[in-house]
């Protein structure tokens, strides 16, 4: 990023964090007297003022979806990116994740890494990732509340008394019918989530690929499947109390068993960046604590 020019970057955090206000204050100081203008929703900017009775040098609002940065600060945790990113769609803008709480896979960068990372930044000395998302549509017209995924789409059922089959088809032809809790269609980056927790493999962010993981299924013979990021898939789905739970990155809506889904690659990406030194295995090592021995 050109040092000469004056910078614009969109900072979004999560306030219920206990640790926000110390790493706003960081921001603030960092940003001062720098050629940088900062870009706030109104929520972020009054709370700034309430906290530290001042403000950024140099503020513009972001009133709406038409806002344009060089850079977008995520402060909080892996939700909070995953909020980030569908703000930023298909912007184009790199998503720096600063970290408010426990170290995520998302949002790396810990509260005492900040002004080093921001230093970098501007000195360039950073890497792009472009992370995959899923797109997802109803084949009856039923909208949704958002298309996209950076992790994962998942059905889950909405009766807990019962389970729910999901018949799955890969370019039309029928992979499984799931006796289960529900299904996980994950990204390379959402195998760090919630189908880890449910059994599924680790995979690179830079695969090219979907997982699918099934959870709590009725089959002991039933496996999580890696499939080509190329192929369109198509989820049918049945339940006793005819409705099931969709949830597009957090985000849910119960929709009509009569209800079909497809799912398939987005035609963009998420650029995600990523200070030199972090790494995906990095992060594996700290999160998962591979290689320690935590034996007592």
């Amino acid at each position: 990023m050109q040092q000469n020019k004056n910078l614009r970057i969109a900072v979004f955090g999560n306030l219920h964090r206990t640790e926000m206000e110390a790493q706003l204050k960081t921001l603030l100081d960092f940003f001062h007297g720098k050629n940088v203008t900062v870009l706030l929703d109104e929520y972020m900017q009054q709370f700034i003022e309430d906290k530290f009775e001042c403000s950024f040098d140099k503020i513009e609002l972001i009133t709406d979806e038409h806002f344009d940065a060089d850079l977008a600060l995520s402060v909080g945790g892996d939700g909070t990116f995953l909020n980030t990113a569908a703000r930023i769609g298909k912007k184009d803008i790199p998503i720096l994740g600063i970290n408010s709480g426990r170290l995520g896979f998302l949002a790396d960068v810990a509260k005492d890494e900040i002004v080093a990372t921001l230093e970098a930044v501007l000195e360039n000395d950073y890497t792009i990732e472009n992370r995959s998302l899923l797109h997802v549509s109803t084949l009856d017209g039923t909208r949704l509340e958002t298309a996209y995924a950076l992790n994962d789409v998942a059905i889950s059922k909405q009766d807990s008394n019962s389970m729910i089959v999901v018949n799955a088809y890969a370019n039309k032809e029928l992979i499984n019918s799931y006796q289960a809790d529900g299904l996980i269609i994950s990204t390379p980056t959402g195998s760090t989530a919630y189908s880890m927790s449910s059994g599924g493999p680790i995979v690179v962010p830079q695969a090219k690929s979907f997982v699918i993981t099934p959870v709590a299924s009725h089959s002991l013979n039933v496996r999580p499947l890696i499939v080509p990021d190329d192929w369109v898939i198509e989820l049918e789905v049945r339940s006793r109390s005819n409705s099931y739970l969709i949830s597009i990155d957090g985000r849910s809506k119960i929709l009509d068993h009569s209800t079909r889904l497809r799912v398939k690659k987005a035609d963009h990406c998420i650029q995600v960046l990523k200070p030199m030194g972090h790494t995906f295995f990095e992060t594996l090592r700290n999160k998962l604590l591979w290689g320690a021995d935590v034996r007592n």
